[in-house]
C-alpha cells in the first residue's frame, strides 16, 4: 500500500516484566467515578457513568518529562487506575466484562480545568480541555497474572512531595466490570483499548517545574515532571 506520507507509528505502552509492548487503539475516560471527587466538582455523589476520549497519541508512556500545555492558567492532575483490554465486544454483560482485561496501569488525566469550565458554561465539548498533547501520562501495564483485578487499595498523588490525592479503589462509584459493560453499550470495544476509570478527591492546580508522583497499591507508580 502506498501512502502520501509515512503513517504515524503505532502508539504503545510498555508491559511490566516483558520486552513486549501493548499496542493502543483507543483511550476512553470515565468522568466523576469517585463520590468525593464528584462532590468537590459540585455534582451528585453517584451519577450514571459518562465517558469522554483522549487521542491515543496523547499518551506519555512511562511518564518522565511532560510539556506544560499552552492556553491554560489552571492545569490540574487526576490520578487514575487504567484498564487495558485484550478483547472486546458490544453490549457486554458485567459478569463477562473482566474476562476482557489484559492488565492494569497507573495513569494521569491532565486537565486544562479553566478550558473545561468555560466549555461547560457554553455547552461546548471538552476536547481541548482533556485531549491535548501529552495529556495522558501512563505507567507500565501490569499483566493480569501479576496483579489480579484490584478492587481496593490506596490510590494517591503527591506534588513536590506534598500529598494531594489520597483515596482507595473501593471508593469507585462504578466498578471496573460495570464501567466496561456500560461503555460497551455506546461503542464496540476492541483489543488495545485503554479505559481511565476516574479519580478521587484532591485534584489541584500544578505549575511548570512541579514533580508529580502517583501510585496505586499493587499496580505501580508513575513520576512526571512538568517542563
Amino acid at each position: 500500500m502506498s501512502y502520501v506520507f509515512p503513517p504515524a507509528p503505532q502508539v504503545s505502552v510498555p508491559v511490566a516484566g516483558s520486552d513486549a509492548r501493548f499496542p493502543v487503539r483507543r483511550v476512553y475516560c470515565v468522568g466523576r467515578n469517585y463520590a468525593d471527587h464528584a462532590a468537590e466538582m459540585g455534582a451528585d455523589r453517584r451519577e450514571p457513568p459518562f465517558f469522554f476520549s483522549k487521542p491515543a497519541d496523547a499518551l506519555v508512556a512511562g511518564g518522565s518529562e511532560v510539556r506544560f500545555p499552552p492556553a491554560t492558567d489552571n492545569l490540574q492532575h487526576e490520578v487514575e487506575l487504567v484498564v487495558a483490554l485484550a478483547a472486546g465486544g458490544a453490549d457486554i454483560e458485567p459478569s463477562q466484562a473482566l474476562a476482557l482485561v489484559y492488565g492494569y496501569a497507573v495513569g494521569l488525566d491532565l486537565t486544562r480545568r479553566d478550558l473545561q469550565l468555560a466549555a461547560k458554561d457554553k455547552g461546548h465539548p471538552w476536547d481541548m480541555a482533556k485531549g491535548f498533547d501529552q495529556s495522558a501520562p501512563i505507567g507500565a501495564i501490569q499483566p493480569l497474572p501479576a496483579v489480579g483485578h484490584p478492587a481496593s487499595g490506596a490510590i494517591w498523588l503527591k506534588v513536590n512531595g506534598q500529598l494531594r490525592q489520597n483515596g482507595d479503589l473501593q471508593q469507585m462509584s462504578w466498578k471496573v466490570a460495570e464501567v466496561i459493560a456500560k461503555l460497551s453499550t455506546y461503542v464496540a470495544l476492541a483489543p488495545g483499548d485503554l479505559i481511565f476509570t476516574g479519580t478521587p478527591a484532591g485534584v489541584s492546580k500544578v505549575q511548570r517545574g512541579d514533580l508529580l508522583e502517583a501510585g496505586i497499591d499493587g499496580v505501580g507508580e508513575l513520576t512526571v515532571r512538568l517542563v
